[in-house]
């Protein structure tokens, strides 16, 4: 018998590192993780000091606007939950549009990990809730201990600085993606109102409409803004949550580069203005300029700051609001919606992305980005358990008594401290234990993990 030679190694997977447009994003989050993290201390603060009836009050003032005889009012945490928030999840739908056209998530090899990492981390905390919680109105807060908090995250890995590379925030940055869009699609199916045909016509019209302005090469924003506005108002009134009109836009806005004939129509713009400056030439060079750039790239260069730094922090000080006086922190010690939450939170990511996500690279379908190790993958599971901002707003939309909703705030309070003190400690531990990079500079790679059930075996031609 003759012996052949055995293939080489799997071919490995490079990974590129983040693109422009995802460093600019990760920086605003981590950079806005401050402001949401000084708006819950002063909601805090002020839910518990002397004037703690005040909070209430001042959330729940009237504010509205009327042309002729239209009107239209809200209090003041409807605008913020209702209306600013649908800016935050427009640009969680821009961010999820421009990965699938032109960043990570076009690649399913480095994409499959987080994304089912994802899955994991939102089946095992609903059913760990649900087991805790099986039936009455604290059943329906499932959907509280679903989602991560983006901000948060990449704020608390921003601390350990060049410890911790941009590969790990690239992997958590996927994962919350993947998470958002389940969570946002579960919140639309089981999180509205009776919804009304009339309104719901009138919103998928709207949709129609956007899709055909994409359809028809529109670049300029203003009429997707105009539409988009609409939208909200029509989904508004239809029953559904009036943010989803949000994820609409996002999705929806082009992503995709423009044709090399535009940009080459620019610079025919630009050499006429050095030509023979005007101001006409000029408005002409700067709008040809613009139409080199994504819609949804620009859309998200506006609105990203406004979210990261104004809304997200301003929505955390309208709801964070809770008494921790030592009645309220008894209750909550006694309640199972309070240790659902803070279980499900912690425990329900960490096995839940751990686990689905060792469960596809053992398989071979996935691989994880150069320098990520299995260690640093537990880190961030259990660092995805910090469920904030999206969980303080389901809890709005879950619960209608008043008791069992503080109840979960104090569970999302305790469980997000409890996932970043851990996940961050444990970060830390195996990060001087283990180097957090591969060896060497630049980039860096990472095969296919092994499968230990398969042994190697020399292969075998038979002779003659």
């Amino acid at each position: 018998m003759t012996e052949v030679p055995r293939p080489g190694p799997p071919p490995r997977v490079v990974f590129r590192g983040p693109s422009p447009a995802v460093r600019r994003f990760l920086a605003t989050e981590s950079a806005g993780s401050v402001f949401l993290l000084v708006g819950t201390v002063l909601a805090l603060v002020w839910a518990n000091s002397p004037w703690s009836a005040a909070y209430a009050e001042f959330w729940h003032l009237p504010v509205g606007f009327g042309v002729g005889p239209i009107e239209f009012e809200m209090s003041l945490q409807h605008w913020v939950n209702d209306a600013a928030m649908a800016v935050f999840f427009c640009v969680i739908g821009l961010e999820i549009t421009r990965e699938i056209a032109q960043g990570d998530l076009r690649d399913r090899r480095t994409v499959i990990v987080p994304t089912i990492g994802a899955v994991g981390g939102l089946l095992v905390p609903i059913a760990i809730y649900l087991l805790m919680n099986p039936s009455g109105e604290a059943a329906r807060g499932w959907g509280v201990v679903m989602s991560t908090d983006t901000a948060f995250v990449l704020g608390i890995l921003a601390l350990f600085g060049p410890r911790c590379p941009d590969r790990i925030r690239v992997f958590l940055l996927t994962l919350a993606i993947a998470d958002d869009i389940g969570a946002i699609t579960l919140m639309a199916i089981f999180y509205s109102d009776d919804p009304s045909l009339a309104a719901l016509g009138l919103s998928a019209v709207l949709v129609l409409v956007l899709l055909a302005l994409r359809w028809i090469g529109v670049w300029r924003l203003y009429p997707y803004v105009l539409v988009g506005i609409a939208l909200w108002f029509a989904v508004y009134q239809s029953g559904v949550h009036a943010t989803l009109a949000g994820v609409a836009v996002g999705l929806i806005i082009p992503a995709m580069p423009p044709a090399q004939s535009v940009i080459d129509r620019s610079a025919a713009y630009n050499r006429a203005l050095r030509e023979s400056p005007t101001a006409e030439r000029a408005r002409l060079a700067v709008l040809a300029a613009e139409s080199t750039i994504p819609a949804n790239d620009r859309l998200e260069r506006s609105l990203h700051p406004w979210t990261a730094y104004v809304i997200v922090p301003l929505f955390a000080f309208a709801n964070a609001g809770v008494a921790l006086d030592p009645a309220a922190l008894g209750t909550a010690f006694a309640s199972s919606v309070t240790w659902g939450v803070a279980v499900a939170l912690v425990v329900g990511n960490t096995v839940g992305i751990t686990g689905a996500s060792l469960l596809v690279l053992r398989l071979g379908w996935g691989v994880l980005p150069g320098g990520v190790r299995y260690s640093h993958l537990l880190a961030a599971s259990m660092l995805a358990g910090i469920g904030f901002t999206i969980s303080l707003f389901i809890a709005e939309l879950a619960f209608t008594d008043a008791a069992i909703m503080e109840q979960a705030k104090i569970g999302i309070l305790a469980g997000s401290l409890i996932a970043a003190v851990l996940g961050s400690t444990t970060l830390r531990v195996l990060g001087n234990r283990f180097p957090m990079c591969s060896p060497g500079t630049g980039e860096s790679t990472l095969s296919l993990p092994p499968r230990p059930w398969r042994a190697p075996q020399p292969v075998v031609a038979p002779s003659g």
